[in-house]
Order: structure tokens, then C-alpha cells, then sequence
């Protein structure tokens, strides 16, 4: 299954990147990822981090719940649960479900993600995403958010604010699971 996923990305983002008709080096160039890397990657030879694929998805403009959406699929305003993308970063183990019916017309997209602890992702600035915000909306555990220079302490029930493309760093510093929720919102307004 795990293998299936890794050739679902490499294929969705070789599609793209030719619909786009951008070269390798195009994409390298536009996203900050090696143009060795992102060849891996089309080719399955590896999965990529979730800062990586977030990098690779500003480039192309998408949000990941939109680079995650089955194109197949009948566009529907309900996702059910077993309907919904999951995928399970390589590096840190978080997993992250697009919990956003794909497809329609909304310019927000909601994920919830179950984050282990201790585990750490570092999303760097990037010109792609600037415009874009997001609500981080805390369920259970604790998560450190850092935007800039400030770091923010959420605990259940917190929500923060804050810009996409000035890049930030989701942190769980404790020894226990947290669960949240993003609220992505893409209209660069």
C-alpha cells in the first residue's frame, strides 16, 4: 500500500508539472527542491517529507489537500470518513487526513492531523504560498506553533491565526500524541 501511495504522488506530480509545462529544473527552481530529488520522487524511488511536498505543492499551486484530491472522483459537497485522503509522513510519522470534500469550488481546505510526540516540521518561507493563512485549532495534546520569531504555546481548544508563506514550524514537545486541526485558507487575499 505504502509503495502504491509513493507512485500516486511521483505520477500526480509529473502530471501537474507537464500540464504546467515546467521542465525539472523549472520546478527545482520554483520550489527549492533539487531537481535529483524531485526525479526520485516522480519515480517512486522515494517519499517525500511533508515539508518537501508542501514546498513542491506551493510551486505548483495547490495546497496539499488539493495535491491529495482523487481527480476521479465525482465532485460531491460530503467526504465521508473512509472517503478521505490519508498520508503518513516518512520522517516524522504524522498523519494527515484531507477531511475537505475535493473537488469543489471552496478556496479552504480542512485536515486534521494526529502529530507524535516529540516529532518536529519546519514548513521554510516560500513566494508560492505567500497570501495564504491558516487556523491551527488544537483537540487534544500540546503543540508549539512558530511563526517568525514568536512561538506560541496551544493546549485543546487553542486556535492560532497565522500567514502560510512566512514560513513556520509545527513542534508536539511533550511525550504524548497531539491531534489538530489545520484550516487552510488558499485565496491569497
Amino acid at each position: 500500500m505504502e509503495q502504491e501511495l509513493e507512485t500516486a504522488i511521483g505520477n500526480r506530480i509529473r502530471k501537474l508539472r507537464i500540464e504546467k509545462a515546467l521542465t525539472l529544473d523549472d520546478l527545482a527552481n520554483a520550489s527549492g527542491v533539487s531537481r535529483a530529488m524531485i526525479s526520485r520522487i516522480e519515480r517512486a524511488e522515494v517519499s517525500p517529507t511533508a515539508s518537501l511536498l508542501a514546498r513542491v505543492c506551493a510551486a505548483l499551486e495547490l495546497s496539499l489537500s488539493a495535491f491529495f484530491a482523487d481527480e476521479g472522483q465525482e465532485v460531491s459537497p460530503l467526504a465521508r470518513r473512509h472517503e478521505q485522503q490519508v498520508w503518513r509522513d516518512p520522517e516524522t510519522g504524522y498523519v494527515r487526513r484531507s477531511v475537505s470534500p475535493p473537488g469543489t469550488s471552496s478556496e479552504v481546505d480542512v485536515v486534521d492531523v494526529e502529530f507524535p510526540a516529540g516529532a518536529r516540521v519546519s514548513f521554510p518561507p516560500h513566494a508560492a504560498s505567500h497570501g495564504m493563512t491558516q487556523h491551527v485549532w488544537v483537540f487534544e495534546g500540546e503543540m508549539e506553533m512558530t511563526t517568525g520569531e514568536t512561538v506560541h504555546r496551544l493546549f485543546p481548544g487553542d486556535c492560532l491565526f497565522m500567514p502560510v508563506g512566512e514560513g513556520h514550524a509545527f513542534h508536539n514537545p511533550t511525550s504524548k500524541p497531539a491531534r489538530y486541526c489545520v484550516v487552510l485558507n488558499r485565496s491569497r487575499r
